[in-house]
């Protein structure tokens, strides 16, 4: 007798509860889950069903398409968000980003906007950057940092990692732009008061058909993010970017990203890093 290859699972789901899944989230945060993705689904979305104790995935989302209000849609989208990140992933934007801040001559301060903030490594290594290009620990800089996911914005916010997540940053970054843990808190380091001042936090879903005020920026970092979109919510994406960007502004995307599709809005200027074709899309 052969012994089962799958086993049995907590929760009944089949098809047409994945389907209704992809549905879900691309209609409410742009998300296009791969068929790939069905297991991935069931493992994160179990942990919903048993926190909200619902013992099928079509009672969930049930609930869910009945109340669009409903607070457990943000635990639903927040599952789903993959959120990979680190200290100074793809280095070579950060040169470039430098080289284009010091050289714009403002009555006030530079503004960059890390729109897929996740854990807060991206904004926070622009603000060291910053703090290294101008020897000081408080440049003339303004970093509006912000995620869908509400989860991995609290964290960013509280600027507190484990130590294995900065071992790879030069000992003198360490020194100072953090603060080592003692006691309960050993093996973790806290970023110090003056850099976290550099940054704001903010929850957006960029597929929200209306953003908040905001003001234009220098820079934008919008990178690994439209890779989960398809082309025609890019392109919307995209059009709201470069009405935020100043006109020498300049975006920067991720390392398997093109925006050549966009050529009415971007031309490349640097290794993923794009600047606006004109005046307004």
């Amino acid at each position: 007798m052969h012994a089962p290859t799958v086993s049995a699972r907590e929760f009944d789901y089949g098809p047409a509860d994945f389907d209704r899944v992809r549905r879900l989230i691309h209609a409410r945060a742009g998300i296009a889950l791969a068929e790939s993705k069905e297991a991935m689904v069931y493992s994160r979305l179990s942990r919903r069903l048993r926190s909200c104790g619902i013992g099928r995935f079509r009672d969930y989302l049930d609930a869910l398409e009945g109340d669009a209000a409903q607070p457990e849609w943000e635990q639903f989208v927040n599952a789903l968000t993959t959120n990979l990140t680190a200290f100074f992933r793809e280095p070579h934007h950060f040169p470039v980003l430098m080289r284009h801040l010091r050289g714009l001559r403002r009555q006030r301060a530079l503004r960059v906007w890390s729109c897929a903030a996740s854990t807060g490594e991206e904004p926070y290594s622009i603000a060291m950057a910053a703090a290294q290009e101008w020897a000081s620990p408080s440049p003339p800089l303004e970093i509006l940092a912000t995620d869908l996911d509400t989860r991995v914005l609290a964290t960013a916010e509280a600027g507190v990692y484990d130590q294995e997540r900065v071992e790879r940053l030069p000992p003198e970054q360490l020194q100072r732009h953090f603060l080592r843990g003692t006691g309960a808190n050993a093996g973790r380091v806290r970023v110090r008061p003056e850099l976290r001042a550099l940054l704001a936090f903010r929850p957006l879903n960029l597929l929200a058909p209306d953003w908040p005020a905001l003001a234009p920026f220098d820079a934008i970092f919008c990178r690994n993010v439209m890779i989960y979109f398809d082309k025609p919510t890019q392109y919307q994406v995209l059009r709201k970017l470069a009405r935020l960007l100043e006109p020498d502004g300049l975006l920067f995307v991720g390392h398997s990203e093109s925006l050549l599709f966009a050529s009415d809005l971007f031309r490349l200027r640097a290794q993923t890093v794009y600047e606006r074709v004109k005046a307004g899309p």
